[in-house]
């Protein structure tokens, strides 16, 4: 487990998980505020990252806006948890892969252009691992707009945004699929990846800040990896209870504090019977078990039967795949 104890470093990932300036010198706007340098910022960035404590300075993509995806399970036997990890982890359109204490165990998030390119992928690994892969599809989002506060106790979350989906335009795609890759840790970044796209600088900050407005661009921001910053304690709760009953929970259950995630997926017939799917992301495991007691006691979820499904390791995080790419061979 790693904590920032630097208060600076601690500012940059409290303070910049979102609404990341969309300015020329963006890094500039950051250091004023810190009373730092532009080159200061850079390299505390640039470190952070290469130490594994951020992914990226970048854009999270509201699911299902302009791309496909599902979250999927496998019930890897112990002896060929690697093995079959690395299947899973070497599909470009996988961008999520976590090991999880459960008989399905490797659950990882496959994402892709559109939905046949995700079938595509699930029927990849099926076939090579041997194993049935559970396609466990969102019907819709409560909250997915994870960030983590890192001196306080439980994860800022914002309300929910309103998505316009009518705002894509020609081009789009390949600047969001930069963006979820990263944007390039120098001076004038929205320039560099301008550059690299063979476009205007202040047309892609145009379309940035547009699709930012939009909730397209459900987060634009230094993207941190959690686990690395000492929430370590996470848990996958999933909830078995009719349809009819999620309009209430899901919102009651994504405003509980401490649940970081919350959604709708669809079950497996006759295998997985679970609805509704949050996350707890915790420092101990006590401390998840305290806000899983509490979004138990809710009115719309007492007595409601519920599995926990803690995360035991983090086998790939990355960028959500936009544009399609080759498969592994």
């Amino acid at each position: 487990m790693c904590h920032i104890t630097d208060p600076i470093d601690r500012a940059l990932l409290d303070d910049w998980q979102r609404d990341f300036p969309v300015t020329a010198r963006p890094f500039a706007v950051l250091a004023q505020v810190l009373d730092l340098t532009e080159a200061d910022v850079i390299d505390r960035l640039a470190r952070m990252r290469a130490a594994g404590r951020i992914t990226r300075v970048g854009a999270t993509i509201a699911p299902g806006t302009v791309s496909a995806s599902t979250l999927a399970a496998v019930a890897a036997p112990e002896e060929r948890i690697e093995e079959v990890a690395a299947l899973i982890d070497a599909e470009p359109g996988v961008n999520h892969n976590y090991l999880r204490e459960d008989r399905w165990n490797l659950w990882f998030v496959a994402t892709g252009p559109d939905r046949e390119h995700v079938n595509d992928t699930l029927a990849r690994i099926e076939a090579r691992t041997g194993l049935r892969v559970l396609d466990l599809r969102l019907v819709r989002p409560f909250n997915v707009d994870l960030g983590f506060r890192m001196a306080a106790k439980t994860p800022r979350v914002p309300a929910p945004r309103r998505i316009d989906r009518a705002a894509m335009q020609s081009g789009d795609r390949d600047l969001l699929q930069a963006l979820s890759s990263g944007l390039p840790l120098v001076a004038e970044p929205y320039a560099a990846l301008a550059k690299s796209l063979g476009r205007d600088s202040g047309e892609v900050m145009e379309r940035i800040a547009a699709l930012h407005g939009a909730g397209i661009i459900s987060r634009l921001g230094v993207i941190v990896r959690h686990r690395a910053l000492g929430w370590s304690a996470n848990a996958m709760v999933v909830w078995d209870l009719p349809a009819e009953q999620i309009d209430a929970a899901g919102p009651a259950l994504a405003a509980h504090p401490g649940v970081t995630l919350c959604y709708e997926r669809r079950p497996a017939e006759g295998v997985w019977p679970y609805r509704l799917y949050s996350m707890i992301h915790a420092r101990s495991r006590p401390e998840a078990r305290e806000v899983l007691a509490g979004a138990s006691a809710l009115p719309e979820l007492a007595g409601v039967s519920h599995k926990v499904l803690f995360s035991v390791r983090c086998f790939k995080q990355t960028g959500a795949l936009i544009k399609p790419k080759e498969a592994a061979a």
